[in-house]
Order: structure tokens, then C-alpha cells, then sequence
């Protein structure tokens, strides 16, 4: 069983009670709440301890939660969990040595920007979309459509949107969805959309005869399944088999499957990416062939002889040593 705190910090730093449940024991997730490891925000919104101090340390600087802490604020996921609450404060306000307390950002924001210390999901999605590197800012479009439903606010900001980074607030309008399903996931999907060539969707079904599998990432061109592998959900043994039968039904039906660790996306993208960019190539070669490449694998169900009848090594490493 996943510890709950680890398992939170995988889904962005907050969730609601029935995604916790489904994947921890109601025990665990009480006992986790009285030891003050894991806060509750919000009518069945669970989250890290330091969400629920972020307005604590706003009121003291004189200011409001915003960017990242304000999205957990409102219950969205994010990519990297602030470890200091981010804190907007007026320009002209002096904070001395309490600046320490907060990542400090300053604006002047108007009264309906602001909602109960926190600024509006409006202005949350503007100041992530617009401050934050891509694949972060992705995260958390994609969590506000997936907790909250809210495209048409999304849009609404993108289309106002105006002045130094309005056009990365219109790109991450445009690539947000609510299909993620979960900021670990987001992410793995920003770094596929800077490999030439590969062009993925989320939760894409995929079927072979009687099979059926919803990967979490798909290029339907190319026959590439991208699937980010949380240990939180996928380390039982029960769960290990059923990945693994499912894992070999997409191989053998002519897609390749490559398998990211939550580590691997979110602290070594490039490696990532260069895995990607040799999947995609690999994927080209093969659809090249046409119906005599991938599509005649598949349709082979002649066994491949390895070894020599009349001797113990392989063919292929008598004709290198002859």
C-alpha cells in the first residue's frame, strides 16, 4: 500500500478523498490527517501540510496566496509542490526580513481578483500560465479542467491575456486538457510535444481483435504508447500482472510501448526526450515498410530459430567468429 503522503505529492500536492481511497485504506488516510502529515482544505479535498498554511503566511505579509499555491488553494494539481508558500504583494509594500517566509511576487491586482486571501482561479491560471515553464503551467491548466470544468474561464483568460507572456497563456489554453489525469502525466505530454514528429493524446483507446486499453499517452500514427509509471499505483503485485499482460498485448499488436518513471519526467526530461526522439525514428523505419514492415510481424506466427541444430551456439555468433 502507498504511503499517503507520497502518494499525494505524485497527484500535485492535493486530491479529493475518493481518488486517496481508491488507492489507500480509509484508516491510513485518517491516522495520516491526526498526525498532521496530511492537511484537509476544502469539503473532501485533501492536501500537504504546507497548502493549508500558505493564507496563514499571505496575512502576515500583508498579501495574497497566488501561482502555484493558490492552485492548490483552489484544488488543482502542480507539478512541483512550492516548498515556500508564493505570496503577491502589493509593489510599494516594504516586507524587511519577512520576505524569507514566501516567494514575494508583486502586483497590483483589482478586488475581483482576489477571492477570501487567495487570488481568483482567473487570475491563478493568467499568473501560472504566464510565470511558470511550460510543462508546469500545463499542469495546472489541465488540473483546473479536470477539477473544475472551467474551459470557458480558461479561454476567457488566454483570449484577455495581453503584454510579455500572453503568448505562452494562449499556447497552454490551447494544448490544456482536462484528459490528464494527473500532473505527472501533464508533464511527460509537454516534454512529447517538443519531439519532432510525435504527436500524442491522452486516455486514447486502443483495441486488437477482443482487446481493449486506454493508455495514458498515444500517437495513433506512429503506433507509440507513452505511459507514465507511478510506483504509488502500479506496485502491487496484482497490478504488476496486469500491466504486464496489457503491456504485451499492445507490443504484439505492432505498437511500441515506452514506460517513464515519475523520477525520469520530472527530474530528467532530456533523457526522456531522447528516448523519444529514438522511438519516433524507430517508428518511421517501421511504417516505411508499409504491409511488409510491422504488419507482417504481426501476422507471423512462425517461431524465429536462434540456434543451430548441430551446435550449441548460436548462428549468428559462428558466422562472426568464421
Amino acid at each position: 500500500m502507498p504511503d499517503v503522503v507520497e502518494l499525494l505529492a505524485d497527484l500535485g500536492g492535493v486530491a479529493r478523498r475518493g481518488v486517496l481511497l481508491a488507492a489507500v485504506d480509509r484508516g491510513v488516510l485518517e491516522a495520516a490527517v491526526s498526525a498532521g502529515r496530511v492537511g484537509r482544505v476544502g469539503r473532501g479535498l485533501y492536501a500537504l501540510p504546507g497548502v493549508d498554511e500558505s493564507v496563514e503566511v499571505a496575512a502576515r505579509l500583508g498579501g495574497v496566496v497566488s501561482h502555484t499555491s493558490a492552485a492548490l488553494r483552489h484544488g488543482w494539481g502542480v507539478a512541483t509542490v512550492p516548498t515556500r508558500p508564493h505570496v503577491t504583494v502589493s509593489r510599494g509594500r516594504r516586507l524587511g526580513s519577512r520576505a524569507g517566509a514566501a516567494t514575494v511576487h508583486r502586483a497590483e491586482l483589482a478586488p475581483c481578483e482576489i477571492e477570501d486571501g487567495v487570488t481568483s482561479p482567473a487570475r491563478t491560471l493568467l499568473d501560472c500560465a504566464r510565470s511558470l515553464p511550460f510543462s508546469e503551467a500545463l499542469a495546472v491548466a489541465d488540473s483546473a479542467l479536470r477539477e473544475s470544468g472551467c474551459h470557458q474561464l480558461l479561454q476567457q483568460v488566454a483570449d484577455r491575456a495581453q503584454g510579455p507572456g500572453s503568448r505562452r497563456v494562449r499556447a497552454v489554453a490551447e494544448q490544456a486538457t482536462a484528459l490528464a489525469a494527473n500532473p505527472f502525466e501533464s508533464t511527460l505530454r509537454a516534454v512529447c510535444m517538443d519531439v519532432p514528429g510525435l504527436a500524442v493524446r491522452p486516455q486514447v483507446t486502443v483495441t486488437d481483435g477482443a482487446f481493449a486499453a486506454r493508455p495514458d499517452l498515444v500517437d495513433e500514427r506512429l503506433r507509440i504508447v507513452c505511459e507514465a509509471d507511478s510506483f504509488e499505483w502500479h506496485g502491487g503485485r496484482s497490478a504488476l500482472a496486469s500491466d504486464a499482460r496489457r503491456y504485451n498485448r499492445l507490443v504484439v499488436a505492432g505498437w511500441i510501448v515506452l514506460r517513464f518513471s515519475y523520477e525520469d519526467v520530472m527530474f530528467h526530461p532530456d533523457e526522456v526526450r531522447a528516448v523519444l526522439l529514438r522511438a519516433v525514428a524507430l517508428a518511421e523505419v517501421l511504417n516505411q515498410r508499409g504491409p511488409g514492415g510491422r504488419d507482417a510481424a504481426r501476422a507471423s506466427r512462425q517461431p524465429r530459430r536462434w540456434f543451430s541444430t548441430s551446435a550449441g551456439a548460436p548462428a549468428s555468433a559462428r558466422s562472426l567468429s568464421g
